[in-house]
């Protein structure tokens, strides 16, 4: 067997042999200064480690929500340096946990724009993937308007991960809103959605949206969010979520900074998919499909 093979054999066993693990979702309402926002994860992470938790989620835009777009730019690291992706790799290795950066502004080859990127970083320390935003949010309604296009260059991968946990599949906040995104992630056990959602999005669309991603892959859906009242004059919707593979809501917190912890449960969610198979059910693949003309 290969390297790779190998490692997923013994991820596999280890879920086998601990099939229930402690998660996090963190919620934030970060700010200009990275420093600072860094210290306040910091603290966060630090008490759902005390909670037991091995899996811990940060929000979209942790350690930055600026008071311009473009303020993401001036922070912006390579892949493997800076202080955010450092400051991700320290506390992981530190306490032995699998911590997920909800977004992190990493370069790309455009100089007025960055990839929104998640990056999931091992027990050790190592980072174990990377994620870029596939959708950008646009928003126009009167006042209140977003054009992520104008500031952030979009992926084109879609990111699934083997874990101590299962299958981990990676997408950020607007990605909730495109199924077709999760239901191309192979055999995902848990599904992550750091999120700065706005007021008004979420609080008509979030837990739909969230507790749908749940039911139809019958998967655990940890949903850090952003969450209060920024500097730059945004408000987010907050709402951070874990929800299990029934759609039931393990654990929520409405608003502000604090942390949100549940149990992720191998054997209940082979039972779920026992029971109700849809996964195996499904026909359309929607790849092969054919659109008939119009008549």
């Amino acid at each position: 067997m290969t390297n790779s093979t190998h490692t997923r054999a013994a991820l596999m066993k280890s879920r086998e042999t601990h099939p229930i693990s402690r998660v996090a979702a963190i919620q934030m309402a970060s700010g200009p200064n990275v420093a600072a926002n860094l210290a306040e994860a910091e603290r966060l992470i630090a008490a759902a480690v005390k909670q037991g938790a091995k899996l811990i989620a940060l929000p979209e835009y942790f350690a930055i929500m600026g008071l311009k777009d473009t303020d993401k730019i001036a922070v912006r690291e390579k892949e493997g340096h800076g202080p955010i992706q450092t400051f991700l790799a320290k506390l992981a290795k530190k306490h032995k946990i699998w911590l997920i950066g909800g977004s992190v502004p990493l370069a790309c080859d455009n100089p007025n724009k960055v990839r929104n990127s998640c990056l999931v970083y091992d027990d050790k320390g190592k980072l174990a993937g990377r994620y870029d935003k596939i959708h950008l949010f646009g928003f126009n309604l009167g006042t209140e308007h977003y054009d992520e296009e104008h500031v952030i260059e979009s992926g084109d991968e879609i990111v699934v991960l083997d874990t101590p946990f299962g299958r981990l599949g990676l997408s950020i906040c607007y990605d909730l809103r495109f199924p077709e995104l999760y239901r191309a992630m192979p055999d995902v056990d848990i599904i992550v959605v750091p999120s700065a959602f706005t007021a008004t999005t979420g609080k008509a669309h979030f837990e739909t949206l969230v507790r749908a991603r749940a039911i139809e892959n019958l998967a655990y859906v940890i949903a850090p969010a952003q969450g209060g009242y920024h500097l730059s004059g945004r408000e987010t919707h907050g709402d951070t979520m874990i929800v299990d593979p029934w759609g039931v809501i393990l654990d929520r917190l409405p608003r502000g900074s604090g942390i949100i912890v549940g149990s992720v449960n191998a054997d209940y969610q082979k039972s779920l998919r026992t029971s109700l198979p849809a996964l195996k059910h499904r026909i359309l693949d929607c790849s092969r499909l054919k659109i008939k003309p119009i008549q």
